[in-house]
């Protein structure tokens, strides 16, 4: 029973001796955590070093030929048992010959060898193994008749032939290894076989044989690879006249192949090799013809480099726009809408200087109109006039052009829809430098007119403001403020001008008007623009005017603290210039810095008592605009009292409220909530009410 169950692997040893017992697991019943911890590096290395050996079957010293009889025996029983088993397995042969060749009984293993190969003869790595056994042992005839049934078994692999071939030349055996390379080129072999063979002649020297194996190699794969390695043959061989030859019969046979571009690219560098500058030309002219554009990058880009190096100025250009004006034409003609095309090949055209042609790609270029009027299609469009536009006027120099290329623009656009203020402007520029005022006038009038823009009325306007005509800079912006009276920029820009004027009632007017408006799109700013100018104008009621209708519109903080901080300021400019002696005057500016105070102080008591009663919400707000106050307070120095501020001060606390989304409560946030002392007071009477309420109903209960 044992002998049945040890296996030959361990020693003869059965597989319970040799399995490693394991410890039980034991079951954890203190989860916690221990308080010192090791990683994953230290038990790994812990459990590497802590590794038993490997249990290896006992070496056997064979000591006399009986032992000796019996361990083949034994091993020869054990490979036949495992080839009956696996039969397919073509290891297991392998193995099997290869020990009974270290045996050095070469009979059996050839023997184990033929078994094999009946077993499975399209396996080629055993009849490689095969031959290289009897190789290794210098069995020469045995290796050859191996080889020579392999290669007649199997003639489609490579591997065969070459091996086969390498041990006849290493033998010295040339005529042999010749025979079988024509045995091997029978079967048509691939590009690489055929190569083989003809450096296997050039090593001998044996140059007529190899041009005889090229012949049949071009025949047998007519491609462009194998013409262009026969030409660098003769080329190499000094034959230039053959090498010609095989260029033409290539060019002959391959001129409509997908590779010809190679082939004109090889007999185009030979011909220059060879000097002849003119024959290379005319080659790269026809291959251009002949070859389809889109497969001929390289070739154009050969040819430009050949003609830089060999040719004149004229022909290097040529070469070099006409391949690319050829690429712009493909481009143009499949999208003829593709306008960054357009640009490109205008940019060529540009480069090269001819004028007419230059013309003729802006005229094609800005016939394609865009099929929508919508104003995304013509956006790129658009700059195809007035690169135009621009040509005629820096490049040609021509004024005439120029005014008829911006005419027809403005008459293409459809302003009813939409119009670009960009084109209105470049067209009134250029007939300012043409020293032409009134056409610039008519131009930006008729803007105005048929599609009035922002960008149109502020250059009008900055125009004539720069000539000096006052009465039309204020027509124009009467005009702007007719088309968009909500602007604030306009009714700012228009008080500007009048109190750049001196014309202080004008101003005022312009800017009563503009806060009479209904809708303005920056209120914000008009209004501070308008109290800067009472500033600046030192109307101290004015402004003070100012600030409570702008309070009656908007009781927004930073108008209050804006209104806090003038009455703070208003005492700068006041009495600055009076006559009275020195102590008078101190004593006068003093009393103007209390009255200053006492109104700053009014209107953040103002504000603090708005905040208190018609918006106790906005509890963040009320205390920004205390802090503001306690600021100024400081900044009196003497004069300020910043006791006035401490008591209204809140305090901060943090509170928790819940989180409340689309899927119901999702957790709680912190946020700062402000507790006013009048707030405190509230709470503790509170308090107070409901703790006698509770004395009261406890009172009752007893006497119940």
């Amino acid at each position: 029973m044992a002998a049945k169950d040890s296996d030959p692997s361990l020693g003869f040893l059965t597989k319970k001796e040799t399995e490693v017992k394991l410890p039980r697991p034991t079951r954890v019943k203190n989860k916690t955590p221990a308080p010192i911890q090791i990683t994953a590096e230290q038990i790994l290395r812990e459990a590497r070093e802590r590794q038993e050996a490997e249990i290896r079957p006992p070496k056997q010293k064979i000591t006399d030929s009986t032992e000796l009889a019996d361990y083949r025996l034994r091993k020869r029983k054990e490979f036949e048992d495992l080839i009956r088993r696996v039969r397919w397995n073509i290891s297991v042969w392998i193995k099997y010959a290869q020990w009974e060749e270290s045996q050095k009984d070469f009979n059996r293993a050839r023997s184990v060898w033929e078994r094999a190969l009946e077993v499975d003869y399209r396996n080629h790595t055993l009849w490689l193994k095969y031959a290289e056994v009897e190789m290794k042992n210098k069995f020469i005839n045995h290796a050859r008749n191996v080889w020579d049934r392999a290669v007649t078994l199997l003639p489609r692999v490579d591997q065969l032939w070459y091996k086969y071939i390498h041990m006849e030349e290493m033998l010295g055996n040339v005529a042999g290894a010749r025979q079988i390379f024509e045995r091997w080129m029978t079967w048509m072999p691939d590009q690489q076989g055929w190569l083989s063979y003809i450096k296997f002649e050039i090593r001998y020297n044996e140059v007529e044989r190899a041009r005889g194996i090229f012949e049949r190699f071009v025949q047998c794969h007519p491609k462009v690879g194998a013409w262009i390695r026969y030409a660098k043959f003769e080329m190499k061989n000094g034959e230039v006249a053959r090498a010609r030859n095989c260029y033409e019969r290539a060019i002959e046979k391959l001129a409509d192949d997908e590779d010809a571009e190679q082939l004109f690219l090889a007999f185009a560098e030979f011909e220059e090799r060879c000097k002849e500058t003119e024959r290379a030309r005319c080659i790269y002219k026809f291959a251009l013809d002949h070859i389809p554009k889109g497969r001929a990058e390289d070739l154009y880009r050969k040819f430009v480099a050949f003609e830089k190096q060999y040719g004149d100025k004229e022909g290097i250009e040529d070469a070099i726009v006409g391949k690319r004006r050829f690429q712009y034409e493909e481009e143009v003609r499949k999208n003829p809408l593709n306008y960054d095309s357009w640009f490109d090949y205008i940019r060529l055209e540009e480069n090269t200087g001819n004028k007419a042609r230059t013309r003729e790609v802006y005229e094609r270029a800005i016939a394609n109109v865009p099929p929508a009027e919508e104003k995304r299609y013509w956006q790129r469009y658009i700059y195809l006039w007035i690169n135009y536009a621009l040509y005629e006027e820096l490049e040609a120099e021509d004024a005439e052009r120029t005014r008829d290329v911006y005419r027809e623009c403005l008459k293409l656009i459809p302003h009813d829809k939409f119009s670009f203020a960009k084109i209105w402007l470049m067209a009134a520029q250029f007939e300012i430098r043409q020293l032409n005022l009134k056409g610039a006038r008519q131009i930006l009038g008729n803007a105005i007119g048929k599609a009035p823009k922002d960008k149109i009325f502020k250059k009008y306007i900055e125009i004539e403001l720069q000539l000096g005509n006052i009465d039309r800079c204020r027509k124009l912006y009467e005009k702007y403020l007719e088309w968009s009276p909500e602007n604030c920029y306009a009714w700012s820009k228009y008080a500007e001008l009048e109190k750049s004027l001196s014309e202080t009632e004008r101003a005022r007017s312009i800017f009563e008007l503009a806060i009479a408006q209904p809708a303005l799109d920056m209120p914000e700013l008009l209004w501070k623009a308008y109290i800067d100018f009472e500033i600046s104008e030192g109307e101290f009621e004015r402004t003070r005017e100012l600030y409570e209708r702008l309070l009656d519109r908007t009781k927004h903080l930073k108008v209050w603290i804006s209104y806090a901080k003038f009455e703070a300021s208003a005492m700068v400019e006041d009495d600055m210039g009076s006559d009275l002696p020195e102590d008078d005057a101190q004593e006068s500016i003093l009393e103007e810095k209390r009255q200053c105070i006492e109104r700053a102080r009014r209107v953040f008591e103002k504000a603090i008592n708005y905040f208190r009663t018609s918006a106790p919400e906005l509890k963040e707000e009320r205390t920004m605009l205390l802090e503001e106050w306690l600021n100024m307070e400081s900044s009196f120095g003497e004069l300020g009292d910043v006791s006035l501020v401490q008591t209204k001060l809140p305090k901060k606390l943090k509170k928790k409220r819940q989180l409340v989304t689309e899927d119901g409560p999702s957790g709680y946030e912190e946020y700062i909530d402000y507790l006013f002392p009048e707030e405190t007071q509230t709470t503790n009477l509170k308090i107070l009410e409901a703790a006698y309420r509770w004395k009261k109903q406890k009172t009752s209960d007893d006497e119940d």
